[in-house]
């Protein structure tokens, strides 16, 4: 894989002039992620309404972080999506509302796989290839995590890359892999996150070390105050 953050990256990220202005923010990601996944889940009621797709945006289920849009932002948002090309409107034959649609299939080239990857990184933010396919089965059925691995291999070769893995987390044993939709911002964060929490680890190990020296500590001195008085109580029946 070619992408790999921890603090550091290993391999830079490639930048495009003007790259920065295609980023989308956190709720563009929600909206377009939610059409998405409704196309997979629900096709005959896809495209989505309004209302639909806000409803799906303020989901509590399979989402990370869980949000709460209003509908006028919604709408706003799927005006800013339609002029990036990524989502478009459609007006059904005999239907009272305006429908939406995403186009990622298209800007990007993706198959239904690559697509089902991507779809729940950005659902549910950064995850292992393990945690991708157990998740996304109802989007796409992988035979085996090297079947996603390949589709996440795919998002990160292309130019600019969809998709980073990021360094192993501390104590942890597999590589964790996000969009880069939102641009390298929440890698940073989460390279922070695992910089701190690698720190707590350390503070808690060194303390967990101190009390269990305390307790072996509480202990012999236990033994020898037992020794003690049985040689008191001997020395005092001498005398009795």
């Amino acid at each position: 894989m070619n992408q790999e953050v921890s603090g550091i990256p290993a391999g830079d990220v490639p930048i495009v002039e003007g790259a920065a202005d295609e980023f989308l923010d956190q709720f563009e990601v929600r909206v377009l992620a939610v059409l998405a996944e409704k196309e997979a889940l629900t096709p005959d009621n896809y495209p989505l309404s309004l209302n639909t797709l806000t409803n799906g945006c303020n989901q509590l289920s399979s989402r990370d972080p869980v949000m709460a849009i209003a509908e006028s932002t919604v709408l706003d948002i799927l005006q800013r999506l339609m002029q990036r090309k990524l989502v478009v409107e459609v007006n059904q034959a005999g239907a009272r509302v305006a429908k939406y649609e995403h186009r990622m299939r298209v800007k990007w080239l993706l198959e239904q796989d690559k697509l089902a990857v991507l779809t729940i990184l950005m659902l549910r933010g950064i995850q292992t290839a393990g945690e991708l396919r157990s998740r996304s089965g109802r989007l796409h059925e992988f035979g085996s995590v090297g079947e996603v691995e390949t589709a996440l291999q795919f998002l990160a070769d292309k130019y600019p890359p969809l998709v980073a893995r990021l360094a192993k987390a501390p104590g942890t044993k597999e590589s964790r892999y996000a969009h880069l939709l939102a641009g390298e911002a929440l890698l940073e964060q989460q390279a922070i996150a695992d910089a701190m929490s690698g720190s707590a680890s350390v503070v808690k190990s060194a303390s967990q070390d101190r009390i269990a020296q305390l307790e072996d500590e509480v202990a012999g001195l236990r033994r020898q105050m037992d020794d003690l008085s049985a040689q008191f109580a001997e020395f005092k029946r001498q005398f009795d």
